[in-house]
């Protein structure tokens, strides 16, 4: 017999994100400020793992597609890492 999976908002959530390419501008103890490759908004990133960056460093951000409607905007990242030159 074949399993019915139901899917509730926080599995699709689970699966669905975004990836952003950003230019990291200023490193923090837990957030990136960053330069959307896309849109040239600048974006706060809440990350753990800031120390192996520096301005200037590429980045591609994966998060939940939410971000905060405040100026700069700001994202939780899911997964970063640096995108060598």
């Amino acid at each position: 017999a074949a399993k019915l999976h139901t899917l509730t908002l926080n599995t699709i959530a689970e699966v669905i994100f975004m990836t952003m390419c950003a230019t990291v501008l200023c490193v923090q103890s837990g957030s990136l400020l960053v330069c959307d490759h896309c849109t040239r908004q600048q974006v706060v990133v809440h990350t753990a793992g800031t120390s192996c960056f520096r301005a200037g460093d590429r980045a591609c951000i994966r998060y939940n597609g939410t971000m905060t409607n405040s100026i700069p905007p700001q994202i939780s990242a899911q997964h970063i890492c640096r995108i060598c030159h």
